[in-house]
């Protein structure tokens, strides 16, 4: 799948159960420990108004600053959508995938940053779908698409202090793919 074809589908993904999100659950836990839905959300937001920054030019200290920035305010869902276009008509804009950007793990490939984007919609749709009880399913391709980029983290990914555990090593290889990714990334359903 085209990298820019894999965010389109995951930021429609996470859009499609972010339009789901009722006020009554903002306040709801997710399977992220430290987030109810309203702080994932705002998380979301976050990463998407940073990433347009980055692609700006923004400096990792610049960048760093987002973190302490409040995002989602009264319409926390409509913000969020809006920014989860806005990053996905800048990226579409980027005209060379190896120019390096300042994020805030270091200086990587504009090209790294599309598939950061992708895999945290593509997560933190199925996230936000099992906190609000919504489909939890994954577009197999895109499920596909997430895992082969952070399979190769596997051996170190629970000591890295975003995932979670890590890979439990009891799901097969044999698994489908959506199974393989959530365990990977350290969620357990």
């Amino acid at each position: 799948m085209d990298p820019l074809d894999a965010l389109a589908l995951a930021s429609s993904t996470f859009v499609d159960v972010l339009v789901q999100v009722g006020d009554a659950q903002m306040t709801t836990a997710t399977p992220c420990d430290e987030w109810n839905v309203a702080a994932l959300i705002a998380h979301v937001t976050m990463g998407n108004e940073m990433t347009i920054a980055l692609l700006d030019g923004a400096s990792k200290e610049e960048a760093m600053a987002f973190r302490d920035r409040e995002f989602g305010g009264d319409d926390a869902v409509s913000s969020c959508r809006v920014s989860v276009s806005a990053q996905m008509t800048r990226m579409r804009a980027v005209p060379d995938w190896d120019v390096l950007v300042h994020h805030v793990v270091g200086d990587v490939p504009a090209s790294q940053l599309l598939g950061f984007r992708t895999g945290d919609l593509t997560l933190h749709a199925w996230d936000l779908a099992t906190a609000i009880g919504a489909d939890q399913s994954l577009p197999g391709g895109l499920a596909a698409v997430v895992y082969a980029d952070m399979a190769p983290m596997a051996p170190f990914i629970g000591q890295i202090g975003l995932f979670g555990e890590g890979p439990s090593g009891s799901v097969s290889d044999e698994a489908d793919v959506q199974t393989r990714l959530l365990d990977l990334t350290g969620r357990r359903s």
